[in-house]
């Protein structure tokens, strides 16, 4: 099987790859062809995932793949985009059919469910790694940025933290999963290969929250970003942290923090908000919490339950590092 071929197999025939509202055009041509509705703009990231290093190299396929694109969506959620498609640039150290059938049922579930649209992408071999290059449609002069946070503003988080980073061990078979109980293996297991991208709230979002981000590398080190972005200090309340039950369970309440904290991998949302918008926010959105408050200052702060500035010596994830 050529490449061609493999693209038309695996890929083309897929059920995520059959056009959709706004794709003029799909895979098959040297580019696909947009159209955004009127009034809005074209919002794009692009994630690469690397083998060894953004997951284990002997990751069951279907879960890579639901979960590819999963952290890769999270970022229009962010942006309080909708989705519209997607592309994907998969290297391969060989042409594995089982592997490729069972990574295409994957992706396609998780494009169904975000109902966003694979439209094209690329095919090389190599190291196993992937890059996808996500697109969606967002109102003008509505997406929601970092840098827009206002002084008196509430920190928000979407829901727990924590679990993603704890489950590392359990996936590498770095801890004996068979101690745990059922339920709390699963949701870790959960957390780690199928984030949930919060769509629906970063829809909400526009035009309520001044900033927001999706975390990735940790609570701490997102923060900073906004921080940084919006020229203010943002606070997080230690005691007012979320922590996955399932994070607790496994570690215990100070490594579970920690996980919390500077782990990342959790896709949850962290944003502002004025404080008259978080009664109906709740109302719609039972999980958020408020963790904090921006402030006049730079940078990030997390203070225990005195108020006191708690000290950290490791802050998030950094390739390079």
């Amino acid at each position: 099987m050529n490449e061609f071929e493999l693209i038309q197999h695996f890929f083309t025939r897929s059920a995520c790859a059959q056009g959709g509202e706004h794709i003029l055009l799909g895979i098959g041509d040297d580019c696909a062809l947009l159209q955004m509705p009127a009034g809005h703009s074209c919002a794009v990231s692009t994630d690469t995932l690397v083998s060894g290093i953004h997951f284990p190299d002997n990751a069951p396929a279907c879960l890579l793949g639901q979960r590819a694109l999963a952290v890769a969506v999270s970022d229009l959620a962010a942006m309080g985009a909708t989705p519209v498609g997607f592309t994907l640039a998969i290297t391969l150290p060989e042409l594995d059919a089982a592997w490729l059938q069972a990574f295409s049922t994957g992706l396609s579930a998780m494009a169904q469910q975000c109902a966003i649209r694979l439209i094209g992408g690329d095919t090389t071999r190599g190291p196993l790694a992937m890059t996808l290059t996500v697109m969606g449609a967002v109102p003008d002069q509505q997406a929601l940025l970092r840098s827009g946070a206002q002084v008196g503003d509430l920190l928000c988080v979407s829901g727990s933290l924590g679990a993603a980073a704890a489950a590392v061990p359990v996936v590498l078979n770095e801890t004996a999963s068979d101690t745990l109980a059922e339920s709390t293996l699963q949701a870790l297991l959960a957390a780690y290969w199928s984030p949930q991208p919060q769509l629906k709230l970063g829809q909400y979002l526009r035009g309520k929250a001044h900033a927001a981000l999706d975390i990735s590398d940790g609570l701490l080190a997102d923060c900073g970003h906004i921080a940084k972005a919006s020229n203010v200090c943002v606070q997080i309340q230690q005691a007012q942290i979320p922590v996955a039950t399932a994070a607790y369970e496994l570690l215990g309440a100070e490594q579970a923090l920690q996980c919390a904290l500077s782990g990342g991998d959790d896709y949850q949302l962290a944003f502002t908000l004025p404080s008259e918008q978080l009664a109906s926010l709740q109302q719609q959105f039972a999980d958020v919490c408020v963790v904090g408050q921006v402030c006049a200052g730079a940078g990030v702060q997390l203070l225990d339950a005195a108020g006191r500035i708690v000290r950290q010596s490791y802050n998030g994830y950094q390739h390079f590092n």
